[in-house]
């Protein structure tokens, strides 16, 4: 199938092939003819399989289909968990309506509200946007959204995660005259998705992509076992200088963070760096510095492990084990994108090997261990420990008749 084949207008066509694709992935292939018929969707797909594109395009098909017969506010409203994940999304809808004459917009927390104000004064047919800091203009009365006729929600899980589901709920409300609504999740097994999906959809499409083996992450995972912290930098600091494209490195707080850039910085190792309560502007310098090449790893607390897109990113490293396995999971996640080979690797102390055994029963694929030859750990690497069986209840039936 190409994306003509899908009944899109030549412009979004053109605009997809400058991007360099030529076919819809699965999730587009599925999403775009049941947006495009107007339904509300509820979907999930793995990450870097085009979900971005599978609702900007319907959309941007919508706004070509029935152009603005007057100024006005904004008519679609696609709201995101994240000030990264949100610019990433504003990126790909001006690259899509990059042979049109549609407007697009981004307000997000951290941003000086004067650029808010200018952005929001212009005759926007998109405008991606945080939830919190758009409730801060529609209390101010500053954003308007009667006029907006399609909600999207990207990654509504995380948004959940992050305690935005009243906020959400509450936008919503304001943009109560829309006609259509789309809902992406990374997955849609969870109880406040489903009541999220309840309260904002209407009789939606349910769609779930199986990626083809082209789209799906080709993600080669194990672990080195470190005796201590000061082994675990040692082995960080070999694998960063032996054969390492660029790399994003997870650390589970704000100080070991800080402590980790110290130290590398002292091997000689060049890093930039995404932590929470980080200004705005220093944050997108950091991700533009990484991006564009100049640095080659980032270090990040779990602010960044969803939604950062950057092309061709070779290893993600656990320096620090996360504390849930579907963190591991979106960590893992900023490799091997789009049908790409990557490499994850963990560095795991003795206190961290229950997470392991997690992980390896949440991915259902082993962890296995590997050993640096200079580096070979002190101590015996302990066995992952296996799944916990539970006891099984006797019921009132059988313990009566055991006394019998």
């Amino acid at each position: 199938m190409t994306f003509e084949e899908l009944e899109l207008d030549d412009a979004l066509c053109h605009a997809v092939a400058d991007m360099g694709f030529s076919q819809p992935t699965s999730i587009q292939s599925l999403v775009i003819p049941d947006a495009l018929d107007g339904r509300d969707i509820l979907a999930s797909a793995p990450t870097g399989t085009g979900k971005t594109a599978a609702f900007l395009l319907p959309a941007c098909q919508y706004l070509l289909d029935h152009p603005r017969r007057e100024p006005g506010a904004t008519r679609i409203l696609i709201l995101t968990p994240t000030r990264e994940l949100a610019i990433q999304v504003y990126e790909q809808a001006c690259a899509i309506t990059a042979h049109t004459q549609l407007v697009s917009g981004v307000i997000t927390g951290g941003i000086n509200y004067g650029t808010d104000k200018e952005t929001l004064s212009k005759n926007l047919d998109i405008l991606v946007a945080t939830p919190g800091r758009l409730l801060e203009h529609i209390q101010k009365e500053t954003a308007d959204c009667r006029d907006i006729e399609c909600l999207i929600l990207d990654e509504a899980d995380r948004m959940l995660d992050m305690g935005f589901g009243t906020v959400v709920n509450q936008i919503a409300t304001e943009a109560r005259w829309r006609k259509q609504n789309m809902l992406f999740s990374a997955t849609l097994e969870s109880g406040g998705v489903k009541t999220f999906a309840r309260e904002i959809l209407n009789d939606p499409a349910v769609l779930e992509a199986s990626p083809s083996r082209k789209e799906k992450a080709k993600i080669h995972q194990w672990f080195h076992h470190a005796d201590d912290l000061a082994h675990k930098q040692a082995l960080l600091v070999h694998i960063l200088k032996n054969n390492i494209t660029n790399a994003i490195v997870f650390v589970k707080t704000r100080d070991r963070l800080q402590a980790l850039k110290d130290y590398l910085a002292s091997q000689d190792i060049q890093v930039c760096w995404l932590q929470g309560e980080m200004p705005q502007d220093k944050r997108n310098a950091a991700l533009a510095r990484f991006k564009s090449g100049e640095v080659p790893v980032l270090l990040a607390t779990d602010v960044a492990a969803r939604g950062i897109d950057v092309p061709k990113v070779s290893h993600v490293i656990n320096f620090d084990m996360p504390r849930k396995a579907d963190v591991y999971v979106h960590r893992i996640g900023r490799t091997g994108r789009a049908g790409a080979k990557g490499t994850a690797i963990a560095l795991v102390e003795a206190h961290d090997f229950e997470m392991v055994g997690r992980v390896s029963r949440y991915t259902e694929e082993p962890l296995k261990p590997r050993v640096i030859d200079a580096l070979r750990p002190k101590n015996k690497t302990p066995k992952v420990p296996p799944k916990k069986k539970r006891a099984k209840k006797k019921t009132a039936a059988k313990k009566t008749a055991k006394k019998k």
